[in-house]
């Protein structure tokens, strides 16, 4: 079982030695002058954010992406990427949210709009033309890997047409399955659905909003706020029930355990129960390994595979699972990065005055990439846009680790992207 700390985010300002490791391992202020470092920004700067003291004139904050790179390497527990996202947060609620970024930060809404018409939204959005103008007119880097709706539906509407083929089990498990999965990556969902109901669960998908994750990242806590209470409200009560809540978008399942409850002080009794009910897929795909209750009817799978594990799934401190559970797989050969970040780092990268920081802090993951020679077919890798930036920056097709596993047990066509 996971676990969580709820010592206070300020609490831990006090526990920075100076010691500048976090800044030595930072991905962004080793490639621009504009983050000066998590430790300038963070701790040193928060003590002029305190209540009575002058406000920091320092809004170098808002180029701190987010990685959580300094939280893993910080030896004394400081939690320098929340005090830096809090911090963003007084910024935006004293000069409030550009255009740009309220759009990007409602990935639910832009979905559900663009799946009443998901050809004419792909054709709009993906033309020279109007990736100028959103450049131009509300700073949408032109190049940035945006993703295509899916124009064979939403996953729940696959979900619908197929509900008699699903399979009834008294074994259950809930699937979160994020905003990205439902409009733009339904088949990462089937994948994860095949590969649930190979193990004899039945699969519960209960009404879910967006986790909230692109509201915190551009400092809008009151609006995440509600999206995550009423996740909380909806998702609580299969957790007391004792159902695993099981998400294949690390980044989300992350919020729903640490970031929405911690940034957002919600540590209520609904909160919590939910925390200690969700699972990223990986991590509830090892505990069946430990139980000794995962399939290993694997067929041979010929590959080559550089895999990435994103800076959001480490952020869950389980280990790497994915890595675990794919090298049980015969014929696949699992290559681990050790790059230190993609750089995308959820919309950070689409802003226009950060795409090429984040094609920069990428450079290390995909000369790795690149390394591993000409075999290579697919990468790997947890998180929807990481996977996104992968392709854009090695033109090399990448897939969720679940997608490599439901091929294994000969579920998934990986290059149809489909079930067989």
């Amino acid at each position: 079982m996971h676990t969580i700390s709820w010592e206070s985010v300020d609490h831990t300002l006090d526990e920075c030695i100076k010691c500048n490791i976090c800044t030595a391992y930072c991905p962004v202020s080793a490639v621009t002058d504009r983050f000066p470092g998590p430790k300038y920004v963070g701790p040193q700067a928060q003590r002029f954010r305190e209540p009575g003291q002058e406000e920091s004139p320092d809004a170098s904050v808002d180029y701190c992406s987010g990685c959580r790179v300094c939280n893993d390497v910080c030896p004394t527990g400081v939690k320098i990427a929340e005090i830096n996202a809090r911090a963003r947060a007084q910024i935006v609620a004293k000069s409030g949210v550009p255009l740009r970024n309220r759009l990007l930060g409602r990935n639910e809404l832009l979905g559900k709009l663009g799946n009443i018409a998901p050809t004419v939204a792909n054709l709009a959005l993906h033309n020279p033309l109007s990736r100028l103008l959103a450049d131009k007119v509300l700073g949408i880097a032109r190049e940035a890997p945006l993703p295509r709706w899916s124009e064979k539906g939403s996953l729940r509407e696959w979900l619908q047409r197929t509900s008699r083929k699903r399979l009834r089990s008294p074994k259950k498990v809930v699937y979160f399955h994020a905003c990205a999965t439902q409009y733009y990556e339904p088949f990462v969902g089937k994948a994860a659905i095949a590969v649930f109901e190979h193990h004899g669960y039945e699969v519960i998908v209960p009404p879910q909003n967006c986790c909230g994750l692109p509201m915190l990242s551009n400092g809008e806590f009151a609006a995440a706020r509600g999206y995550h209470q009423r996740n909380v409200a909806t998702l609580s009560s299969f957790a007391r029930g004792g159902f695993p809540i099981i998400g294949t978008s690390t980044s989300c399942t992350l919020t729903l355990k640490e970031e929405a409850p911690e940034l957002l002080d919600m540590h209520d009794e609904a909160s919590k129960e939910l925390i200690h009910g969700t699972w990223d897929i990986f991590e509830w795909l090892h505990e069946l390994h430990e139980q000794g209750e995962l399939r290993t009817d694997f067929r041979t799978l010929p590959l080559l595979l550089p895999y990435h594990a994103p800076c959001q799934q480490r952020a869950h401190r389980i280990g790497k699972p994915a890595l675990e559970i794919l090298g049980l797989i015969p014929g696949l050969e699992v290559r681990e990065s050790f790059a230190r970040c993609c750089g995308i780092a959820g919309t950070y990268g689409y802003k226009s005055e950060k795409y090429q920081i984040a094609m920069d802090v990428g450079a290390e993951l995909f000369s790795f990439v690149r390394a591993q020679g000409a075999e290579v077919t697919y990468t790997a890798c947890d998180s929807e846009t990481c996977r996104w930036q992968l392709e854009h920056g090695t033109s090399i097709p990448s897939r969720h680790p679940i997608e490599i596993l439901a091929a294994a047990y000969g579920l998934y066509d990986l290059e149809k992207r489909a079930l067989v």
